[in-house]
C-alpha cells in the first residue's frame, strides 16, 4: 500500500520573522497527506493563516492542548520630522516618533499632549444644555425644592454621584441620592426609582452616568409634573429604519451629553463623571464659588476615566494626570484607607493602580451588594468609618475574583466546545452571578479577540453584557437584533442587555449572520512603535517615555520590537512561578535581563518544540548557542534600595 503521507520540515523561524506572527505550540515536522497537500513556498516555508486552515481542516494533527495563537506584529510608520520635534519639546527623537504614531502632528496638539494643563480644559459652556440645566438648578434650589440625583453603581456612576452630591450641597440645594441596586433595579433610572422619589419629596431628578436611554422613565417622571435634568455619556439611542438612524427623542427638560448631535462641545470622550465635573465647574461659575473649590473634583474624574476604561486623549489626559497627582496626595478618608489597605499609600500612582487594583474594589461592593458601600467609603468623616469602608470592599474583591476564574473557565470550555467558527460568541451561563458577566465577557474576548456576550439568569429574565474588538460596533450591531431584546445599551466597545431565555439562541444566530468581521479582522494586531535591539534602551529614554503618560486605552504604553535577539539562559522567577527570566546576549557581548510573565512550563515547552531537547536543557543551564527570538518589550526602570536599574519586560515573542 502507497504511504500517502508527506513528512515535510517547516522553517518556523523564518514563517516567524517573514509574517510577523506569535506562534505557539507547532510541531517543527509534520505529517501533511498529499490529497490535502497545501501550497508550498520554494523556500519550504507556508503562510501561517494556511498553516491555521490546515490545522483547522484537519484537528488530529494538533492535539487539543496545543493551539493556535494568532497575532499581526504591525510596526507604524507615520513620518515627520523627529529630530525637530524632539530639539523643540526637549524630548529624544524616539519619543518624538512615539508622539506622531499617535497622530499627534501639529505642534499645537503636541504641546497639550506633552504639558496639558488645567488651564488647557475647554469651556463648559460650549455644552448643549449646559446653560439651561444650570439655570434649572439655581431656581430649584432658590425655591427649596428638593432634588434626587439617581447614579449607577460601577467607578464612575459612583464617583458622579458623589461629585454631584458634595457639589448641589455646596451650592445650598436640598439634595439627596439613590444609586439602583444591580440586582432588584437593573441599570439606570427607573419607574420604581422616579416612584420613590417622589414619595420621599422629591420634585426634580438629576442623573449621572444615565438617562440618555431611559425615554419611558423620563417621561414618566415629567407625567408625575417632575422637573428631570439628564447628565450622561452614553450613546444616543436610536432606531435604524430603512438604513438610516432615527435618534429618539427624550423629555427631559435639560441634557448634558456632549455626544448628542447637536452639541458643539468639542471632545466627546469624557465619562460620566467628566461631564458632571463640566456641570459643577458651570454651576460653580454661575454662583459665584471660587474656582480653587472646582478643582479638588478632578480627583474623582480622571479617577473615573480610567475606570471607565474611556480613551487617554484630549481632555482626559489632562484631568487624569491631574486627578493621579491629586489622589496620591488626597484628603479623602475613605480614597486614603483604601490607598493604605492595598499598599499604596505615599506611592507614585499610575492609570494601573486605578484601573487594575483600587478601581476594581470601588466596582466590586456594586457588584457583589449594594453601591452604597462605595458611597459610605467616599463620604467616611472618621477614620474608624474609611478603615471599615475600605477593609469590606477588598473582601467584595477578592470574593469577586475568584468567582470571576470559576466564570471564566466554564465560558472557555463552552466557547470550544459549542461555537469554535462563531464570530461573535454568545456564551449563557444561567448561574453565574449577573455582576460578573460583563468581566467574564472581556476575558472571553481576551482569550479568542473575537466579541463576546456572557448571558446569566436575572431576576426575572436573562441579563447580560457583552465587550467588543476595535474592528467591530457593539451598540451598532445589537440595533440591528433588536427584535429579540427587551431592553438594551452601551457603546460601540461594550453594551449590555436583557432578554428571553428563548430568545437567546435565536440572538446569538442574528448576531452571528448579520456579522461582517473577516477572518483577518479577528486577528489581534500589536502596533509596535520602534524597532531597536533591546541594547539601544537607555534609562534616558525610560524616563522620556514617561512624558507620555497617562498611558491607557487610546494612549497605549509604547511597544519595541527587537529582531533576532540571542537568549542564553532562562530562569523560573518568583515563589508562585509567574513567570522567566531570560538572559539576553547582545551582538556587542552586553547581557541584559528580559522579564516575561507567562506559565513557565507552557514557555519552556515551547522553547523544546522549536529548538529541541538539547537546546532547551542548554537554555536551562544558562550557556545556549542556538536560541534566537523576535521580542516585543517594554523598557523600564527597576528600583531597588535606591538603585535603578535598567529592565527589559517582554510583552511577547516570536
Amino acid at each position: 500500500m502507497q504511504n500517502n503521507s508527506l513528512p515535510i520540515s517547516f522553517d518556523l523561524q523564518s514563517v516567524r520573522r517573514e509574517y510577523g506572527l506569535t506562534v505557539l505550540c507547532l510541531h517543527d515536522k509534520m505529517q501533511i497527506s498529499k490529497p490535502t497537500l497545501i501550497k508550498i513556498e520554494k523556500t519550504g516555508q507556508i503562510p501561517f493563516d494556511s498553516y491555521a486552515n490546515y490545522a483547522k481542516r484537519c484537528p488530529t494533527l494538533f492535539p487539543e492542548k496545543e493551539k493556535i495563537m494568532r497575532k499581526r506584529w504591525i510596526e507604524l510608520r507615520k513620518g515627520g520630522d523627529f529630530d525637530a520635534i524632539a530639539q523643540q519639546f526637549h524630548i529624544s527623537p524616539a519619543v518624538a516618533r512615539i508622539v506622531r504614531n499617535r497622530g499627534i502632528d501639529k505642534t499645537d496638539q503636541i504641546n497639550k499632549y506633552l504639558n496639558g494643563r488645567y488651564e488647557d480644559l475647554y469651556d463648559p459652556w460650549m455644552m448643549k444644555d449646559m446653560k439651561k440645566a444650570v439655570d434649572i438648578i439655581k431656581e430649584l434650589i432658590r425655591k427649596g425644592v428638593k432634588i434626587r440625583i439617581i447614579g449607577d453603581y460601577d467607578i464612575d456612576g459612583v464617583c458622579s454621584t458623589y461629585m454631584l452630591n458634595r457639589g448641589l450641597k455646596r451650592c445650598g440645594a436640598d439634595v439627596d441620592f439613590a444609586i439602583p441596586n444591580r440586582i432588584e433595579d437593573g441599570y439606570g433610572i427607573n419607574v420604581n426609582l422616579i416612584e420613590d422619589a417622589y414619595e420621599a419629596g422629591a420634585r426634580a431628578i438629576i442623573t449621572c452616568d444615565n438617562g440618555i436611554a431611559a425615554i419611558d422613565a423620563v417621561a414618566h417622571a415629567k407625567e408625575k409634573g417632575m422637573t428631570v435634568i439628564v447628565t450622561d455619556h452614553h450613546d444616543i439611542p436610536y432606531e435604524e429604519i430603512d438604513g438610516k438612524r432615527k435618534y429618539k427623542q427624550s423629555v427631559a427638560d435639560a441634557i448634558i451629553n456632549p455626544k448628542q448631535v447637536e452639541c458643539g462641545y468639542p471632545y466627546k470622550g469624557l465619562c460620566g463623571a467628566g461631564v458632571v465635573y463640566k456641570f459643577i465647574q458651570a454651576l460653580y461659575q454661575s454662583c459665584g464659588i471660587p474656582e480653587s473649590e472646582v478643582k479638588p473634583f478632578i480627583e474623582y474624574a480622571g479617577f473615573a476615566t480610567i475606570g471607565d476604561v474611556m480613551d487617554l486623549t484630549d481632555e482626559n489626559r489632562i484631568l487624569v494626570k491631574i486627578g493621579l497627582n491629586m489622589l496620591a496626595h488626597t484628603q479623602n478618608l475613605g480614597m486614603r484607607a483604601l490607598l493604605r489597605a492595598n499598599k499604596l499609600e505615599y506611592q507614585k500612582l499610575s492609570t494601573y493602580h486605578v484601573g487594575f487594583v483600587l478601581g476594581p474594589c470601588i466596582n466590586a461592593s456594586g457588584r457583589l451588594d449594594t453601591a452604597q458601600h462605595a458611597m459610605r467609603l467616599l463620604l467616611a468623616s472618621t477614620e474608624e468609618e474609611a478603615e471599615a469602608s475600605a477593609s469590606l470592599l477588598m473582601k467584595f474583591n477578592n470574593e469577586r475574583k475568584a468567582m470571576t476564574q470559576e466564570n471564566v473557565e466554564k465560558a472557555i470550555a463552552i466557547v470550544e466546545k459549542d461555537m469554535p467558527d462563531d464570530k461573535v460568541l454568545v456564551v449563557y451561563l444561567p448561574e453565574c452571578h449577573e455582576s460578573i458577566a460583563g468581566i467574564v465577557a472581556g476575558k472571553v474576548r481576551e482569550r479568542f479577540y473575537r466579541p463576546a456576550f456572557v448571558l446569566t439568569d436575572g431576576k426575572e429574565e436573562v441579563k447580560g453584557s457583552g465587550r467588543s474588538i476595535d474592528e467591530y460596533s457593539m451598540y451598532d450591531e445589537m440595533v440591528k437584533c433588536s427584535r429579540y431584546l427587551d431592553k438594551f445599551g452601551g457603546h460601540p466597545m461594550a453594551a449590555g442587555l436583557s432578554l428571553k431565555k428563548e430568545n437567546i439562541e435565536s440572538f446569538r444566530k442574528a448576531m452571528n449572520e448579520n456579522c461582517r468581521l473577516e477572518d483577518n479582522d479577528l486577528i489581534e494586531k500589536v502596533k509596535i512603535d520602534i524597532v531597536m535591539p533591546v541594547d539601544y534602551a537607555t534609562k534616558e529614554i525610560v524616563h522620556d517615555i514617561e512624558k507620555l503618560e497617562p498611558c491607557g486605552k487610546g494612549n497605549e504604553k509604547p511597544v519595541f520590537a527587537a529582531r533576532s535577539t540571542r537568549i542564553t539562559g532562562i530562569r523560573v522567577i518568583g515563589k508562585t512561578r509567574c513567570g522567566v527570566k531570560l538572559t539576553l546576549l547582545q551582538d556587542d557581548g552586553l547581557v541584559m535581563d528580559g522579564i516575561f510573565f507567562t506559565d513557565p512550563d507552557v514557555f519552556i515547552e515551547d522553547m523544546e518544540r522549536r529548538f529541541g531537547t538539547i537546546e532547551k536543557d542548554c537554555l536551562l543551564a544558562g550557556n545556549a548557542e542556538h536560541t534566537r527570538l523576535n521580542l516585543l518589550y517594554e523598557p523600564r526602570i527597576n528600583e531597588w534600595q535606591g538603585r535603578e536599574t535598567l529592565q527589559i519586560n517582554i510583552r511577547d515573542y516570536c
